[in-house]
C-alpha cells in the first residue's frame, strides 16, 4: 500500500512570478506520486457553472474543427452540467482502453508525470479556474484536462501512443533529455494537428479547450504548420503564454505511434549538437503550409 509522502515539490513550466497553483499538501493526502482522491464534494455551485459553461462554448466551436476521434469520443465523458467524478468516468475510460485518470493537486514533475503515463495513468489536476479567468488561464485545470485530454483516450491509437510516451519519457529522464521530449508532447499531445480526408483538424488538448486557438490553428493563415519530423519537433521551442506560431501535423494516429517505435538515444545524441529553432521560424526548404 502507498503511503503519503511526508513533502511533494510542485513543478514549475516556463517563466512566472508566482507559485504554481494547486495544493500540494492535502493534509497528508498526496501520495509520493503526486496522486490524490478527488475531493467532489469540495466543488461549489460556481465550480460546477462554470465547468458547465466552458463545456458548453466549446462544444459550440467544435465542428469542422475537431478530429473525428475526438467528436465521438465526447459523449463518454458524461455529465456536462457539472464537474465528472473522476470514479465514474475510469469505469467508462478503462473498458474502453485500459486507462484511467488520477487527480493531482497541479503541475507535477516530469518522472512522476513519466511514471504515471507509463502505467496507463492520466494525472487531471482536480482544480478549476476563477469565474475572472473563464477566458484565459496559463495552467491546466480540470476543464482543461477532462475535456482537452480524456476523450482521446478513448482512441486506442492515440492511448497506445501516450502510453509508449511515457515510457520513453522515462528513459529521456535518466539520459537528461527530458526536456526535449516534452516538446514532443507539447507538439502532438497538447497543440497537434491531424490531416483527415475532409480537411485540417485539431486533436491537441492545448487548441481543443480554447475557444481561440482552435479557429486560430485550423483555419488562420497565420501559423506555420509542419509535417511531423522528430528531429525538427523536438528542436522547436514553444510558448505557453500565447497562441502557437508552429503546428505539427499528422495523417493518422498510427503514424504518430509508429514514429516513436525505434529507439530515441540515437535521436537523443543528435539533439545535443544541434541547435534549438525558435518558434515560427521557417528552414531552408520549409513551406509552412504542409
Amino acid at each position: 500500500m502507498e503511503t503519503p509522502a511526508a513533502v511533494v515539490t510542485p513543478a514549475v513550466y516556463g517563466a512566472s512570478d508566482r507559485p504554481p497553483r494547486g495544493d500540494y499538501s492535502r493534509g497528508g493526502a498526496v501520495l509520493a506520486d503526486y496522486t490524490c482522491p478527488q475531493d467532489w464534494a469540495s466543488y461549489t455551485p460556481a465550480d460546477h457553472d462554470t465547468y458547465r459553461r466552458l463545456y458548453e462554448r466549446q462544444v459550440a466551436q467544435l465542428p469542422g474543427l475537431a478530429c473525428d476521434a475526438f467528436i465521438k469520443a465526447l459523449p463518454s465523458l458524461g455529465v456536462k452540467d457539472r464537474i465528472p467524478r473522476f470514479d465514474e468516468l475510469n469505469e467508462r475510460l478503462h473498458r474502453a482502453t485500459g486507462w484511467e485518470i488520477v487527480a493531482v493537486p497541479g503541475l507535477i514533475p516530469e518522472l512522476p508525470f513519466f511514471t504515471l503515463l507509463a502505467n496507463r495513468k492520466f494525472p487531471v489536476t482536480d482544480w478549476i479556474r476563477k469565474p475572472e479567468e473563464f477566458d484565459y488561464i496559463v495552467e491546466p485545470d480540470v476543464f482543461h484536462d477532462l475535456f482537452g485530454h480524456v476523450p482521446m483516450l478513448f482512441d486506442p491509437t492515440f492511448a497506445d501512443y501516450v502510453q509508449r510516451y511515457g515510457q520513453g519519457g522515462i528513459k529521456a529522464h535518466d539520459l537528461g533529455a527530458g526536456e526535449k521530449l516534452a516538446r514532443l508532447y507539447w507538439y502532438t499531445v497538447e497543440f497537434g494537428l491531424i490531416r483527415q480526408p475532409d480537411g485540417l483538424r485539431a486533436y491537441g488538448a492545448g487548441i481543443l479547450s480554447s475557444v481561440g486557438e482552435l479557429k486560430h490553428a485550423v483555419l488562420s493563415d497565420e501559423p506555420r504548420r509542419l509535417p511531423l519530423d522528430l528531429l525538427r519537433t523536438m528542436r522547436t521551442r514553444y510558448k505557453i503564454d500565447t497562441y502557437q506560431a508552429n503546428y505539427f501535423v499528422i495523417d493518422s494516429f498510427k503514424q504518430l505511434f509508429d514514429l516513436t517505435e525505434p529507439d530515441f538515444t540515437p535521436l537523443y545524441e543528435s539533439l545535443e549538437v544541434a541547435t534549438d529553432i525558435e518558434a515560427g521560424v521557417l528552414l531552408p526548404g520549409e513551406s509552412g503550409k504542409a
